[in-house]
């Protein structure tokens, strides 16, 4: 590796030759049994053989949710059917969703990927752990269930409750551990202020975080209001799963599991890559996934590299993740949610495409929603209002039922949707 592209991937020079050659077998099965892949690596003149350092991954092709989408439903699988245990689907850009396959060899690996990340967190075979995940990271749920029971601990599976039925779990069975997002956990922590619960009746201690990223004023809030330590998991629903990167107990950064996974940060408008220390784009290759192996998949997260030695000990690649992100997703609850996806709900309920419109996450009585604005033209007549009106509930459940996220639909004056939602 020269010493730019270490900066760049960051991947310890010890494991590089393990690195690079599982990035060649990945390539090579790629290539060999995706016929996308092959086509694309053709079409810029790239034989896997080609690639012979980990300077060379600039080279390749990006792969983006939209080429995901169009691949539906098993385009880009490397395996036959008969080899695949487990399909996962999630909301896509248009109107296909996105399908991942898993190999027992594949979920196997990720079982050991959370089992590591669950004891990193200080969780052992005397902890109860529940798992309260939105629909559309169940997968996440069973890989969290598989790992917290490789480890000896208790689990109670993954439901998403009421935040009262949530307490009275909480009370009642005594979990000590809570693995959610941090927008749930913060619904949580505001119940338990507001009704002036006493955390003695409750034994939890740790509180792990999914889906999205916490930001630091936001994990003050929950570990005070919880008396818990925050730990942050990052995952993928494509990639696939929760623990692809985890906190140590400095809380400093994220650890990327990089036998697993190759990293780069580059730059979103250019695609170039960037230095590490520089905030850009997370990208990120399969290396040891035998159904479904990605290359250069664009996350669409921003984060940046960290060079600086961590006092733990562990010589993993070092991420942070920051909170926005950038691309046209909006995360409600750790399920990401595609603008154009969302148009085409629109599109199809209406009978035409809205000028102006804008989506984001809001909060009512402590509730997460996507909340969708369209603007209205000032001309239209009342019944041609009353119209839109009725239709916004066909587009509400479409959204809901395809992304799992509750959805709230608001007509808008056409200045109100062009000035954007309003500040948290």
């Amino acid at each position: 590796m020269t010493a730019e592209n270490e900066a760049n991937v960051c991947i310890p020079e010890e494991r590089g030759h393990l690195v690079l050659e599982r990035l060649q077998s990945t390539l090579n099965r790629a290539y060999r049994n995706v016929a996308f892949h092959r086509q694309r690596l053709e079409t810029q003149r790239i034989d896997p053989a080609d690639i012979q350092s980990l300077d060379d991954v600039a080279r390749l092709p990006f792969l983006t949710r939209k080429h995901l989408s169009e691949n539906y439903p098993y385009d880009l699988f490397a395996v036959p059917l008969r080899d695949i245990v487990r399909i996962h689907t999630a909301p896509g850009t248009a109107s296909n969703p996105t399908v991942s396959g898993y190999t027992r060899q594949d979920i196997a690996i990720w079982e050991g990927m959370v089992a590591t990340a669950l004891e990193n967190a200080g969780v052992g075979p005397e902890d109860i752990l529940q798992i309260s995940l939105d629909p559309g990271l169940a997968n996440w749920g069973r890989d969290y269930k598989s790992g917290a029971e490789a480890i000896g601990a208790s689990v109670i599976p993954n439901t998403l409750l009421s935040i009262e039925k949530q307490l009275m779990v909480m009370r009642d069975y005594r979990p000590t551990v809570l693995v959610t997002t941090p927008s749930y956990a913060r619904q949580v922590a505001m119940k338990i202020e507001r009704d002036t619960l006493p955390l003695d009746d409750f034994r939890l201690k740790t509180l792990i975080l999914t889906g999205e990223p916490a930001d630091r004023d936001l994990r003050r809030f929950l570990e005070q209001a919880l008396k818990v330590q925050c730990w942050q998991h990052y995952g993928l629903s494509e990639v696939p799963g929760p623990a692809l990167a985890y906190e140590c107990e400095n809380h400093s950064c994220l650890h990327v599991n990089d036998e697993h996974f190759l990293p780069e940060i580059i730059d979103p408008e250019t695609g170039q890559p960037l230095p590490a220390g520089e905030t850009g784009e997370l990208v990120l290759t399969t290396l040891t996934t035998r159904a479904y192996p990605l290359i250069r998949f664009r996350t669409g997260d921003r984060a940046r590299m960290v060079t600086a030695p961590c006092s733990c000990d562990c010589r993993l690649a070092r991420i942070e993740w920051l909170t926005a992100r950038t691309d046209r997703l909006v995360c409600i609850r750790g399920v990401k949610v595609h603008q154009q996806q969302v148009m085409t709900a629109v599109e199809n309920a209406l009978g035409f495409q809205p000028q102006d419109s804008c989506l984001f996450e809001s909060r009512y009585e402590d509730k997460t929603y996507l909340e969708i604005w369209i603007a209205v033209e000032d001309a239209f007549f009342s019944d041609e209002i009353k119209m839109l009106e009725l239709r916004m509930k066909t587009i509400r459940d479409r959204i809901q039922e395809s992304t799992g996220v509750p959805v709230i639909v608001r007509l808008k004056e056409r200045a109100t949707v062009a000035a954007g939602p309003p500040a948290a």
